[in-house]
């Protein structure tokens, strides 16, 4: 039974889950990922958490708390900074308990921890390794990295792994990357460490093999996930753009994997109008996600960026269209997992906009903060926290938009806007990019929050609200009120 309206991102804006494993178990939906820490200095500083919803009410999301932490693991290298717990996957084995498979840097190897419980306190379990003892990773194999686990129907358990980008020799510390897409591990299920077969590749092809195949522009490079729907395999990537999810079919786990297509990207590249990250809708930077189905719909899971850079990345997660076996790329939204648009009364934070970018528009982001100059962007006061004031967008100046789609207004009369800062001039509100105002809002200048209004004249059951100011200064945009 629904009780909350789902937003993006769906977790509380002070918590930065990445690359998240969606799973079902009982009547819950869990997400396994990593674990930013705001402004952190890297990716994956935190220790592993949990977060949990009922499959009926995808906005009700609750803290599962710390289910594993770094110092766990026996081989925990020293220095934290370098060598975080990356991408895991969790699967229930034939016992009935709970594995999570991950990647800890300066280990090379594949790691697994165990508990009776899906986000429970898990327990260090042991290191995935050939019959003769020696761990995956210490064989001269490429990389081992962002483990998907995925088990059959028929009880086989598979580990996929890899990481193809040869220019990160900080993450590679010596391993050479993968040329031929990614590989796969056969495991005992009895133990669910032992390799019976593999490495060997399933047919996703490496960024050299994919010149003149349907891979082109589209080729491995990390990020793992396997999911079955009617008895197809998907194998579900990020490519060497980085920035998207994209998919490949095939009816068997192990080979003939084909592409398929694009599931989504964290700048909307690849829809209509938005051929590349020059033109994305928001900042971009790395993703890493997989799919689930619920009650018959399809939800795509991955993530987006904040504060400036790369290692502030926040859980997202929209419905995407399925049809005769085929994904369609979903669209970047404020009301992902809502089940259609959000109610056109109430306060919204500016947080869950969608599309955010300045004159300049968009750039693929570094670990190094970009300017600030002339550029909206998404960031919370003070340090890293588990509760307290939300994300705001920060530095919305002259040429700004923020998008937020979608939002059912035919009963909506009026719009107003919650801000502070040195700006005076005027906040247009449109339905489209670019079209006609259906709000026109008066900004002066004010140290504390304060809000400004304006009737809105507009009646679809589905629109889009994009907010783009003109005139001098910036102000903090903190969130807006439909009535």
């Amino acid at each position: 039974m629904k009780t909350k309206q789902a937003v993006n991102p769906y977790m509380p804006s002070w918590e930065y889950v990445p690359d998240a494993e969606p799973h079902v178990v009982g009547d819950r939906v869990y997400v396994y990922g990593s674990h930013d820490i705001f402004n952190g200095l890297n990716f994956c500083l935190g220790d592993y958490v949990c977060w949990s919803a009922p499959v009926d009410d995808l906005g009700n999301w609750r803290y599962e708390g710390c289910i594993y932490k770094r110092e766990q693991d026996p081989a925990a290298p020293r220095i934290r900074l370098t060598n975080g717990l990356a991408a895991p996957d969790m699967v229930q084995g034939p016992d009935g308990r709970f594995y999570l498979y991950y990647f800890m840097g300066g280990t090379k190897m594949i790691s697994v921890a165990v508990c009776d419980e899906p986000a429970g306190k898990y327990e260090f379990y042991g290191y995935v390794k050939y019959s003769d003892g020696i761990a995956i990773g210490k064989k001269n194999e490429p990389f081992q990295f962002d483990p998907g686990i995925f088990m059959d129907d028929d009880g086989k358990l598979y580990l996929y792994t890899g990481f193809a980008l040869a220019g990160n020799p900080i993450l590679l510390d010596g391993s050479k990357p993968t040329e031929h897409g990614p590989m796969c591990f056969e495991l005992d299920p009895s133990d669910m460490l032992t390799v019976l077969n593999g490495p060997s590749y399933i047919g996703v092809a490496g960024e050299k093999e994919s010149i003149s195949t349907p891979y082109e522009g589209h080729s491995f490079l990390e990020a793992s996930s396997m999911r079955k729907f009617n008895g197809t395999y998907y194998f579900i990537y990020s490519t060497m753009n980085s920035h998207e999810l994209c998919y490949a079919t095939s009816d068997s786990p192990v080979k003939g994997f084909q592409y398929g297509g694009i599931l989504v990207s964290n700048g909307d590249v690849g829809l209509e109008g938005v051929p590349d990250v020059k033109h994305a809708r928001c900042n971009t930077g790395n993703t890493h996600g997989s799919i689930i189905e619920l009650n018959g719909k399809y939800f795509v899971f991955y993530h987006r960026h904040s504060n400036r850079k790369q290692s502030s990345r926040q859980a997202m997660a929209e419905e995407i269209r399925f049809e005769d076996g085929k994904f369609y790329q979903a669209e970047m939204t404020s009301c992902g997992l809502n089940g259609g648009p959000l109610e056109g009364k109430g306060s919204y934070p500016s947080y869950i906009a969608c599309n955010l970018y300045g004159k300049k528009g968009t750039r693929f982001l570094s670990m190094i903060k970009h300017p600030k100059k002339g550029c909206p962007y998404l960031t919370q006061d003070g340090k890293d926290r588990e509760s307290g004031p939300d994300q705001y967008i920060a530095n919305m100046c002259d040429g700004a938009l923020a998008g937020f789609k979608y939002f059912d207004l035919s009963e909506t009369k009026e719009i107003s806007v919650t801000i502070k800062g040195h700006a005076e001039g005027t906040l247009y509100v449109r339905t489209s990019e670019n079209g006609e105002a259906i709000a026109e809002i008066s900004i002066s200048p004010s140290k504390e929050l304060r809000e400004f209004s304006s009737d809105i004249h507009v009646s679809g059951n589905k629109e889009a609200l994009f907010f783009v100011f003109e005139g001098k200064g910036s102000f903090d945009f903190i969130s807006f009120t439909l009535k």
